[in-house]
């Protein structure tokens, strides 16, 4: 598995390119949000690591631009920790977000489990209504159109399928898709059932993701 890290910070950089390398991992590393894409393009990661508070691009945009070419999971690994900066990075893009400073092993927990994700799995088609959900080829489509997800509103929208009409509380939400606990009053649920929407809803289709006000939230017909 290739990691591309990118950090303005040579303490960072070496940091992280000795431990992931030590668990295994090959590293490509990065300085500056235009070498990051350059990069990207080039030797085609399977997760990348990222700053946002960079010299010219910024890890904010960088983020875009590699979701609009692809799926790569994207970490955000950044010192700003307020709960708008991480909605800001969510909505980039990223599909995970670690402040700084860290502890090395939550660091590489998240990189496994975005990884995890990657994996290919035995087909099975899951369906609900209109919706269906390919989870070998990872395709999702609602009405003949197909839907274009993120690694994590994927996995957002497969736990659902497995679990129509079922209230899911936000703390096992965040357990079987994140894999560990938010803390504080973090709203990256919201932000991701917010995603899922927009873009399940498109052409004025019919909502199927509800909020249980003060509970979490359940797939169900209108």
């Amino acid at each position: 598995m290739r990691i591309l890290v990118v950090d303005d910070d040579p303490e960072i950089i070496g940091l992280l390119r000795r431990g992931l390398a030590y668990e295994g991992y090959e590293v490509v590393t990065a300085q500056s949000g235009t070498e990051a894409l350059a990069k990207a393009r080039e030797r085609e990661p399977d997760l990348v690591i990222l700053d946002v508070m960079m010299a010219g691009t910024s890890g904010l945009e960088v983020a875009r631009r590699l979701r609009q070419g692809g799926d790569v999971p994207i970490l955000m690994l950044t010192a700003r920790g307020t709960v708008p900066d991480i909605v800001a990075g969510l909505e980039s893009g990223a599909d995970d977000y670690l402040v700084k400073p860290f502890a090395f092993d939550e660091l590489l927990a998240r990189v496994k489990a975005q990884l995890r994700r990657r994996k290919p799995r035995e087909g099975e088609t899951l369906r609900f209504g209109d919706l269906s959900l390919d989870t070998a080829t990872r395709e999702v489509r609602r009405g003949g159109d197909t839907i274009t997800l993120t690694a994590q509103e994927f996995d957002l929208l497969e736990l659902f399928m497995r679990n129509p009409r079922q209230v899911l509380k936000r703390d096992r939400i965040y357990e079987r898709v994140w894999g560990y606990d938010f803390a504080g009053e973090s709203n990256v649920i919201e932000v991701y059932i917010r995603y899922l929407r927009t873009k399940l809803e498109a052409g004025d289709r019919p909502r199927l993701i509800w909020t249980v006000r003060g509970v979490g939230y359940v797939l169900k017909e209108s």
